[in-house]
């Protein structure tokens, strides 16, 4: 019997990213001290994951997710607590998705969008990290952005939009959505500092919206 189809996410390598097979994906571990992958079902399952803290897999297990709890001082020293915050939440993969973006310091809500209809996590962590860029110009903010989302933020770097999410009737709203961003992203220059949010640290990003 075939062996079925995996997808190595190498998060500490020569080289990180989502790999469709073993032999690249030990090519970037192979003596690289402290190497961080881990072998997925499905392409959906390793891009998740890439943009997420690799100990939300390895070492607490599989799909757990960092729980909230108080930030001690020297955590909360680390935090620009004048800022916004985005994220999104998804029900499925692809599945019902949202997003929105709020004041990082009180949770008051600034933006909301969706649900949406067969989204992905990483399309409206994108979406919300440029809706907020938009909304800071608009309102002439020099406020910086915190997104947990490493995938998002490389794709907005890059100005590029990378999911392997296929465009149907029943999500058009969303792409038409990724149209209108990617237009603003590459006609409009801005100042806003995009910053990680570190989950393993401060625990959930205050935009989650708390269905974990």
């Amino acid at each position: 019997m075939a062996k079925s189809k995996k997808y190595y996410v190498v998060w500490e390598g020569h080289e990180t990213g989502v790999f469709d097979n073993w032999q690249d994906c030990q090519r970037m571990i192979k003596n690289f001290s402290g190497a961080r992958y881990k072998s997925f079902k499905t392409l959906a399952e390793a891009d998740e994951a890439y943009g997420s803290d690799s100990r939300e897999f390895i070492g607490n297990g599989k799909n757990k997710k960092p729980t909230q709890r108080p930030l001690s001082e020297e955590s909360r020293k680390n935090i620009v607590w004048d800022s916004i915050a985005v994220d999104a939440a998804c029900s499925g993969n692809p599945g019902a998705m949202e997003y929105r973006g709020v004041d990082t310091k009180t949770g008051i809500e600034f933006f909301r969008q969706g649900p949406f209809p067969q989204g992905t996590n990483n399309v409206g962590e994108f979406l919300a990290l440029i809706h907020g860029l938009a909304y800071l110009k608009q309102k002439g903010s020099d406020l910086p952005i915190y997104t947990d989302s490493r995938i998002a933020m490389g794709w907005i770097q890059k100005k590029v939009f990378r999911s392997k999410l296929k465009r149907t009737a029943t999500n058009a709203r969303i792409f038409e959505l990724v149209d209108r961003a990617l237009h603003w992203l590459k006609t409009n220059d801005y100042d806003t500092k995009i910053i990680k949010w570190e989950t393993k640290d401060w625990g959930e990003i205050p935009a989650d919206f708390g269905r974990k």
